[in-house]
């Protein structure tokens, strides 16, 4: 299991992972309704365990919740992958989501780098600003240091165009965490 607590003037967030599953269902509440929605389904996507507890400064807006648990969620990532003895590195996975198709593609590099390609159909989803999706992945890429493209390739409902491209970064971070008979999959030796 792997814990981090960040506690800002503007936030106070703990995230626990865990690859283990350990824990039947994951929980997330972040008081911000469509990105804990957005989680659970990272969560069991990916078939990773998940807890967030966070409390923001939503009266002003929700990206510093957002971004924040980027950050943490991200730093545990690291920590998870480093501390494997081999994993196969590379995830890409194509999700529809109805009408809306994504594409993600990332590389546990120890190389962080976001490419971002998506334009969303509308600024909102209920309260929630979609712009804050590119906030959140690169938060979280930047943390992690992972190598992340991110591509929505068809749109329409643009609740269905974010759910397509977390379910694809889920999907995609599943097969980069497999393990691999390889070893450490560098042919340096090593990923820093």
């Amino acid at each position: 299991m792997y814990e981090k607590e960040r506690s800002t003037k503007e936030t106070q967030i703990t995230v626990k992972l865990d690859d283990k599953k350990s824990f039947k269902e994951s929980s997330i509440s972040t008081n911000v309704g469509f990105f804990d929605h957005m989680l659970t389904l990272l969560s069991f996507h990916s078939e990773l365990y998940l807890y967030v507890d966070a409390n923001g400064d939503n009266e002003v807006d929700d990206h510093h919740t957002v971004e924040d648990a980027g950050i943490i969620l991200g730093q545990l990532l690291r920590e998870l992958y480093v501390e494997k003895e081999s994993y196969q590195r590379y995830g890409s996975y194509y999700i529809p989501m109805d009408e809306s198709l994504a594409r993600v593609v990332l590389d546990l590099s120890g190389r962080p780098h976001l490419n971002f390609q998506a334009e969303f159909s509308k600024e909102k989803v209920g309260a929630f600003d979609t712009e804050l999706v590119m906030e959140f992945f690169n938060a979280l890429s930047m943390n992690s240091r992972m190598t992340l493209h991110v591509d929505l390739l068809k749109g329409g409902n643009t609740h269905h165009e974010i759910e397509a491209i977390f379910k694809a970064f889920a999907r995609s971070l599943k097969a980069a965490l497999q393990e691999s008979k390889s070893g450490v999959p560098s042919s340096k030796g090593v990923i820093e």
